[in-house]
């Protein structure tokens, strides 16, 4: 990556690592850190380093009291845990206490390490103290960190990330993440930050880290930020060793060209394929038959002649034409030698179904697949997959369930366990799907070739996708922010612990736990986050079905008080706006409403109202344009049954859509077992309705929103 400072500041900080590289150092001296932070435009304050007692009182005179006295050691990097640091000395007299007293401290703190002298640095004014630092993650490369600062920031945690280089609109977004946001703005007669001098460093900071590939973390704690300015009080750069084997990098054309003959293949040969029931080559083999894929299937094995009534092949190299897919039936033992015939016959996609790689610790086996795959430029999707469905191209190959319902969704796991379970969730709630893909080990084939294909992809509209770990973090990334544009991306991250934090060696390394990393890098690329599995689910089902909001005006009607509560309750837990409703908009909703009602938002029409009032307030909500969305409480009554309310709700729904007016609407329904008929029909006809729950049906609202700001579509950014 190119720098993005001047050449004299990038010779700088150049000598500055080559001599601790030489050194066989992994931390910098606080001199050698402030040299870096000139060089880069991070304000510091005035500081020397001093060798003995007279020097020190004499820069301190020069620097004008009051002064700190840090110990200067490339050994000690936590200065105050070896009793290193003395700060707010008023004298000469003071100088020379603290010098001789944080020189004996280090030596006693460690026996063995070089003690270079001390630091004399000015105070720092006081003001609000932040963190900013920077770090290298195993995932996604180097990330920018901003949070509260101090002694307490691994307590309060309250940090948050974006891939560096950062650009100015991520670095201010970071300021208003905090949940402590609203200090820097003021509070109690306080005055704000500067918070342009605050974004400013933040960017700095992130083009430091990221134009030196060896600095592996750059801690900025405290900084402090006042009305005037912003100024780091200690500065902590720490360098690690060579950076990891860059990735096989594919084009996207390369990545699109193999990816459509794997997604709409017109040859598919079965290596593996057997006429004995229970084996994994015989369920392909029938899910490709039954499934009535349109194309060729060539079973291959070298002790038949005939699979399912068709001609076998003993080794892929005999399948006469091309084949755009091999599916690997066969034990993980044979697969390296099955998969150079592959290669030789130009087939240029392999699904390797079989366990027994690096799942199980065989990580040799599964790096001598890569390689062969890679001499021959065949792409691997797998190993350890229950296989993949393109429903639009009736392929069903794998050894599970058959699926055939089309839709819009895209479904991706890396397990197989919760790739059934997003089949039978499909299968229950009538989900029609354009693929279910499995992922397994990701050796090759991973989350960012499948969001280019899905991006491009006209039978897809929304991509869901459960994942454990990401193998290149920036190019999911990179292909999230490509796809977000044109339709939404789900995504359930799995594993919300970390081990790593403890062998950090700074406050940032610490506070970068993997999974608020994931949960703010992946909020910046403008994926949806689903909490639990079947979040992602629903979430994936209801996407499609509501049309994209114009605005962030959300009014509540309700036929149930209490609901209207928990309704209102989960519109703030999404982030949602609740519209201040306008004096006229209220008449005229009082209009419908018994008097012992409440307009307002929510309105309350009470629960004894017949189907005419609820008619009349939907339809007033649909009619205003002020109003960008619905969310409707229903309560069971006889007055007003579920399908009743199911009917009118859905027959005013469509009459405005084909005036052309279209809003999302979401539904939750209490009451006995017939609300759930009521919910499956404003389902199919695009209202989005749950029965037992006021969250649910806000919680894909919410979602909807969050896509919606991501693509552009509304105000608020990312």
């Amino acid at each position: 990556m190119a720098a993005r400072h001047d050449t004299a500041a990038v010779r700088a900080v150049r000598a500055v690592l080559d001599a601790a590289s030489r050194d066989g150092r992994s931390a910098l001296t606080a001199p050698e850190a402030k040299l870096i932070a000139d060089a880069y435009g991070i304000p510091v304050p005035a500081e020397a380093l001093a060798e003995t007692v007279d020097e020190a009182v004499s820069f301190a005179d020069r620097i004008g009291f009051p002064v700190a006295l840090k110990i200067v050691s490339p050994e000690i990097v936590h200065k105050t845990d070896a009793g290193g640091v003395r700060i707010g000395l008023k004298s000469g007299s003071e100088v020379r206490a603290a010098f001789r007293e944080i020189v004996a401290n280090a030596r006693t703190y460690d026996p063995e390490a070089r003690i270079r002298g001390v630091q004399v640095q000015q105070m720092v004014p006081s003001g609000q103290e932040v963190i900013v630092g920077a770090v290298a993650d195993p995932t996604f490369g180097k990330i920018v960190a901003f949070g509260l600062g101090g002694v307490l920031v691994e307590v309060l945690k309250d940090i948050t990330f974006r891939l560096a280089p950062a650009s100015e609109d991520d670095a201010l977004s970071m300021l208003d993440s905090i949940r402590a946001a609203e200090v820097l703005r003021g509070v109690r007669g306080g005055a704000a930050v500067d918070r342009t001098a605050l974004a400013g460093l933040i960017v700095r900071v992130s083009e430091l880290a990221a134009d030196f590939p060896e600095i592996a973390e750059v801690d900025l704690n405290p900084v402090f930020a006042t009305a005037g300015g912003v100024m780091a009080a200690d500065v902590r750069i720490l360098l690690g060793g060579p950076s990891p084997a860059p990735r096989r990098q594919y084009s996207r054309d390369e990545i699109l060209t193999s990816m459509r003959r794997l997604m709409q293949p017109r040859s598919v040969a079965v290596v593996g394929a057997s006429n004995e029931q229970g084996k994994i080559g015989n369920s392909v083999m029938r899910n490709l038959i039954d499934g009535g894929f349109p194309g060729e299937i060539h079973p291959v094995n070298p002790r038949a002649d005939d699979i399912l009534g068709r001609k076998a092949y003993k080794s892929v190299t005999d399948v006469p034409g091309e084949v755009d897919v091999a599916v690997f039936a066969i034990p993980a033992k044979f697969v390296a030698a099955a998969l150079e015939e592959v290669g030789r016959k130009g087939i240029p996609n392999a699904v390797l179904i079989p366990s027994g790689f690096a799942e199980t610790g065989e990580h040799a086996l599964q790096a001598e697949i890569v390689a062969i795959a890679e001499r021959h430029g065949v792409r691997l999707l797998g190993p350890n997959i229950y296989g993949y469905y393109s429903t639009w191209q009736d392929l069903c190959a794998t050894f599970c369930t058959p699926y055939d319902v089309k839709g819009g969704v895209a479904l991706t796991s890396q397990s197989g366990g919760i790739g059934m379970a997003i089949l039978g969730f499909a299968r229950t709630t009538k989900t029609g799907v354009s693929a279910i893909v499995g992922l397994g080990n990701k050796s090759d084939l991973d989350e960012d070739d499948l969001l280019t294909w899905f991006g491009e992809d006209p039978n897809t509209t929304c991509i869901a996708m459960h994942l454990e770990d990401l193998k290149d973090g920036r190019a999911f990334v990179e292909a999230a922010r490509a796809t977000v544009r044109k339709k939404p991306i789900v995504v359930l991250k799995a594993g919300r612990t970390s081990a790593g934090a403890k062998a950090a060696g700074s406050h940032t390394g610490a506070l970068a736990g993997d999974d608020a990393v994931y949960e703010d890098i992946l909020r910046q690329a403008g994926v949806i986050r689903a909490p639990g599995l079947n979040e992602m689910l629903e979430y994936a089902r209801a996407l499609p079905v509501l049309p994209t909001p114009k605005g962030d005006n959300v009014v509540i009607i309700t036929g149930a008080g209490g609901s209207g509560v928990l309704l209102s309750d989960a519109i703030v837990d999404n982030g949602l706006s609740l519209m201040e409703i306008p004096d006229d908009l209220d008449a005229a909703f009082k209009a419908f409403i018994p008097p012992f009602g409440a307009a307002g938002n929510p309105i309350d029409i009470t629960g004894g109202e017949p189907p005419s009032t609820y008619e009349a307030t939907i339809r007033l909500g649909m009619e205003d344009p002020r109003i960008h969305a619905l969310v409707l409480g229903y309560w069971h009554t006889i007055v007003t049954p579920p399908m009743v309310f199911a009917e009118l709700t859905a027959r005013v729904v469509e009459e405005f859509r084909a005036r052309g007016i279209e809003k999302p609407v979401v539904a939750s329904l209490a009451g006995d077992v017939e609300v759930e008929e009521a919910c499956a029909y404003l389902y199919e006809r695009g209202v989005v309705a749950y029965p037992y729950t006021t969250e649910r049906p806000v919680e894909v609202l919410g979602a909807k929103y969050k896509w919606a700001r991501a693509a552009g579509l509304l105000g608020g950014g990312r």
